[in-house]
């Protein structure tokens, strides 16, 4: 694939031990960025790479004297507390410092020495949300999504007549926005219960947990502009997962006219790691549609998105409630698909994002929308896996229509292919409390 390089090579190993196993997240050929910093020791966040079960500090290893050059340039500006100086290098320098970094972490490197005292365990630290997120924007990529999702809304009229012409999304709020291990009180708001005819006010009792991918802009564009079909992979720095948590009962009272608010604004977890755009270029498939299905418009529409703009990212959702956690029960699967799935391509959120002149920004964040697959097992709300509240789902010997307290949702993603060494996400874990009285 024109788009591999030696960093993708599944014959490289790596000086980090743990880097080599079967079953990591983080080999060599992964390298993902992050911001961190251990436990209880008062320091301050800065950025770090994952590799195996360990992290290569970056404020540490610019100052060991392994790198050099417009490498060592770029890596200085990942020793802040977060990493958007970094994002808007642009591909060209992410790609070289990438390939610095696998050269440096490659066994028989000649950095080895001096990078030795540079990594940290991954169990001693904590993180942080990786950029300072100026907005964030939420897409509905997901056609079976969309598709299931109208039918219980509208069953007469499930899929507008938009949706397979426009990218749909509305805006977040960045301010919510949590790494892996938030946990959050339930949300209060306005519902209308079925008979009645005046809203009230209280806890949600229809929330629910939403599979995505988030989508972290690199460079990018003069406010005025648009960023190209052809150059919008150019934009994009790395994919994390993202959990869009939704009271669905607020949700459906509010939404009409101008779609979610508070129901989506509450709480959005992400996981620590960005996998970079680079990193998963082995994954990319074709962008397929069904026969009879309308032709994108050209502005998002080119021989390389239909050739290779679907990523194969392997995705699954898992919950563990209270009781699970007090007995030290695992917790339990309860969807498995994949982002190949998706009916729009990361690089046309981008160019659609942008076409009437909006301006993204390093750091910004798009997130996928829900990514259901077409098979049952694969939905990626419980709204979708319950059909609406009225088929629960046991787990564990529990009934679970939508979350109680203290459940805990689990999201992780990966990458298979024959050839390539395997590449995770790791995961993105939030966990529901009482709401606020």
């Amino acid at each position: 694939m024109s788009r591999t390089n030696e960093t993708h090579d599944p014959h490289l190993t790596s000086w980090v031990d743990s880097a080599n196993g079967s079953g990591t997240d983080f080999p060599i050929q992964n390298l993902p960025f992050g911001v961190f910093r251990r436990k209880g020791a008062g320091e301050p966040f800065r950025g770090g790479v994952a590799i195996g079960d360990r992290i290569l500090d970056l404020r540490a290893a610019c100052a060991s004297g392994a790198f050099e050059g417009d490498a060592a340039a770029a890596l200085a500006a990942c020793c802040g507390a977060t990493l958007n100086a970094f994002m808007a290098m642009g591909p060209s320098l992410h790609s070289l410092v990438r390939r610095t970094l696998s050269k440096s972490l490659a066994a028989g490197s000649a950095a080895h020495s001096k990078l030795t005292s540079c990594l940290v365990a991954q169990a001693e630290c904590e993180h942080a949300v990786p950029a300072a997120i100026g907005d964030y924007t939420d897409f509905y990529t997901s056609i079976h999504h969309a598709t299931a999702i109208g039918r219980l809304f509208r069953p007469d009229n499930p899929l507008l007549p938009n949706y397979k012409w426009v990218p749909i999304g509305y805006h977040g709020r960045s301010s919510t926005i949590g790494v892996s291990g938030q946990q959050f009180p339930r949300p209060v708001g306005q519902t209308l219960a079925p008979g009645k005819t005046e809203p009230d006010v209280g806890p949600s009792r229809r929330l629910d947990y939403e599979l995505e991918l988030g989508v972290f802009i690199g460079t990018g564009n003069a406010v005025g502009t648009s960023i190209p079909i052809a150059d919008a992979d150019e934009h994009i720095f790395g994919v994390c997962l993202l959990n869009d948590w939704s009271a669905r009962d607020i949700q459906a009272w509010e939404y009409q006219p101008l779609g979610p608010f508070l129901s989506k604004n509450f709480a959005t977890t992400i996981s620590p790691w960005i996998v970079t755009l680079e990193a998963l270029a082995p994954f990319r498939t074709a962008l397929t549609r069904p026969e009879g299905d309308p032709k994108p418009l050209p502005y998002l529409a080119s021989a390389q998105v239909a050739r290779e703009g679907a990523l194969d990212i392997r995705l699954s959702v898992a919950i563990e409630t209270s009781k699970m956690r007090v007995t030290a029960r695992p917790p339990v699967v309860v969807a498995r698909t994949s982002y190949r799935h998706a009916y729009w391509a990361m690089s046309q959120l981008v160019t659609h994002h942008t076409v009437n002149g909006c301006e993204l920004r390093p750091g910004d964040l798009l997130g996928t929308g829900t990514l259901s697959g077409p098979s049952v097992g694969e939905e990626g709300a419980l709204i979708e896996a319950t059909s609406g509240g009225k088929k629960p789902l046991t787990i564990d010997g529990e009934a679970r229509t939508f979350l109680e307290d203290g459940d805990a949702v689990i999201l992780r993603g990966w990458c298979e292919r024959e050839g390539f060494a395997r590449i995770g996400l790791g995961e993105a874990v939030g966990r529901v409390l009482p709401a606020n009285a």
